[in-house]
């Protein structure tokens, strides 16, 4: 970061028409002193499976999914965080880094389900999918203990975060998708895998960073995750070194342009008409 814009980015947000912080999210081994996180639980293992020692009733009775604590810490301005004995979701023990491989009731669970035993979410069309899915992916261990997710207000000294989240909808997105690749001059900048809310919102764009590229992951696509989004709400994440681009760069973008103007004046239509949805 190197201008006086990054230490306020206000004025950006505003030029985007957002009237919400993003969020930042790193792995660390300091606990919040606030905030939200899943009950502890002992990890459903591959190889407690296998033990027969998993009480699958314990686990779906206390679910609580990544993306249900961020909501909360977005509503409240505080942190969510999870850690190996605070994951709250199978598929976030996973994604986030803290168990591989995957249980194979959970691989049946995302895909077709196991039948006279339980439903499936059908996601993938067969385990064998799934699994061929997730061993693609293949997540990163957790460097730290916890995974921590918070405004950017929030985070002070020298803590900062490694991605920076987005949560919102369509003429605010396209500004932030057009500025992805204004910044990188890389007309793949935004990419939107499949994946699981937490799987597009941390997964993926630690999976780039990893890889050395500048990407941003649009995502927010998963249906048993949208309740923890507004109407018409979604997800874009980028890199903390992308964040501090679009800081220094948008006011010389098409942000300072007639053609945003129009588009401004439909995010303030859509602002106007959410709000009273909101009120009623």
């Amino acid at each position: 970061m190197t201008n006086n814009k990054q230490t306020d980015p206000d004025k950006f947000l505003e030029v985007l028409g957002l009237t919400e912080e993003p969020v930042g999210i790193l792995f660390t081994d300091n606990k919040p002193v606030e905030g939200f996180s899943p009950k502890p639980m002992q990890l459903p293992s591959r190889e407690r499976e296998i033990k027969n020692e998993i009480n699958w009733q314990e686990v779906f009775g206390n679910f609580s999914c990544v993306l249900g604590n961020i909501w909360l810490a977005r509503k409240k301005k505080k942190a969510a965080y999870f850690s190996v004995e605070q994951y709250g979701c199978p598929g976030c023990a996973f994604w986030l880094g803290f168990m591989k491989p995957q249980s194979e009731a959970i691989t049946h669970y995302v895909s077709t389900g196991i039948p006279g035993r339980m439903e499936g979410e059908f996601y993938c069309d067969s385990p064998d999918g799934f699994r061929r899915i997730m061993d693609a992916i293949n997540p990163l261990p957790a460097p730290k203990k916890y995974c921590v997710a918070k405004p950017l207000s929030l985070f002070t000294g020298d803590e900062k975060p490694d991605i920076v989240a987005f949560f919102a909808r369509p003429e605010s997105l396209c500004g932030l998708h057009q500025l992805a690749t204004f910044v990188t001059n890389d007309y793949e900048a935004v990419a939107s895998p499949w994946g699981a809310a937490c799987t597009n919102l941390v997964t993926w764009p630690y999976k780039y960073l990893a890889e050395g590229k500048n990407k941003a992951v649009l995502g927010g696509w998963d249906p048993s995750a949208r309740k923890f989004f507004k109407t018409d709400e979604l997800s874009f994440t980028v890199p903390y070194k992308m964040f501090g681009q679009m800081l220094d760069r948008y006011d010389e973008s098409f942000l300072k342009t007639e053609t945003w103007k129009t588009v401004k004046k439909k995010i303030e239509r859509s602002n106007e008409a959410w709000s009273k949805k909101k009120a009623e």
